[in-house]
């Protein structure tokens, strides 16, 4: 899928080469190799303790890696933090929600656009921005993200007194602030109801060419559903990389899931495909 380049950012491109990861003496990722190309999506999924939040967290930056590379566009990532990740062009969702008690939606979706702010954190937080034109401007741009969400009603009410699919929506306004050219997303419909995943399904489709985007999920449905390419993990291993069609009647996979040989023909249902 062609990435759309109209904003005059570069292009991103993820490669993970031969990345190792060992948790007391057990391999959690072995030697793991894949990639996300400009404008793509692609989804990481595979059964409980099979590593995809052990690969999330490396290139996230909450875990380093034993061995291997990991290189974003033309800069290789060693060393990072978390809150590299945005200058970086990278933006991110964790499992957990993440947004802060004490501010309100909007004030959450603005911390979004911390990277690119003239004041620091800090004065933002207070509200001692050096440029009251500044504070206009972002809070405007989050109240328009919000409102792209659907959930613009909400922009005044502190995160705890929101219903988890709200938040859920916060959360990814608040990753888009930074306009970035990857998206990594770890277990987006986790919590959700089917219409509920339905909507996330459109909206992750709705960024596809306008950036590059990591899906970590063990809802296949939802996988299945937004992406170009599928990995799969087992026992911190790939033992595929395909396209959702080939994925789904492909015989490891399948076998993964269900812990039995089964046919080619045997396609992963949605119930029988959760991890």
């Amino acid at each position: 899928m062609p990435a759309d380049t109209s904003s005059g950012h570069a292009v991103a491109t993820l490669t993970i080469d031969e990345v190792c990861v060992g948790f007391g003496g057990l391999l959690a990722l072995d030697h793991v190799s894949m990639s996300v190309a400009p404008g793509e999506v692609v989804g990481v999924i595979g059964p409980n303790g099979a590593g995809k939040t052990t690969l999330f967290n490396v290139i996230c930056g909450f875990v380093r890696p034993d061995s291997g590379t990991l290189v974003y566009g033309d800069t290789p990532l060693r060393g990072h933090q978390p809150h590299d990740l945005t200058k970086l062009g990278i933006a991110r969702t964790l499992q957990g929600v993440g947004l802060c008690a004490g501010l309100s939606a909007q004030e959450n979706v603005m911390l979004g656009a911390q990277s690119a702010l003239h004041s620091d954190l800090g004065s933002a937080l207070l509200g001692l921005w050096r440029s009251s034109g500044e504070e206009r401007r972002v809070r405007q741009r989050a109240h328009e993200m919000l409102e792209r969400f659907g959930v613009a009603d909400y922009a005044n009410v502190a995160p705890g007194a929101l219903p988890y699919a709200v938040r859920k929506r916060i959360c990814l306004a608040r990753a888009l602030m930074a306009e970035p050219r990857l998206l990594l997303l770890d277990e987006p419909a986790s919590g959700l109801s089917n219409d509920e995943m339905d909507d996330l399904s459109d909206t992750i489709k709705r960024l596809a060419g306008r950036m590059s985007v990591l899906l970590v999920e063990h809802h296949m449905e939802v996988v299945m559903a937004v992406s170009d390419r599928v990995v799969v993990l087992n026992f911190g291993q790939v033992i595929a990389d395909g396209t959702p069609e080939a994925i789904r009647v492909h015989p490891e996979v399948t076998s993964a899931y269900l812990g039995d040989e089964v046919p080619e023909t045997h396609g992963l249902g949605s119930e029988s495909a959760h991890a």
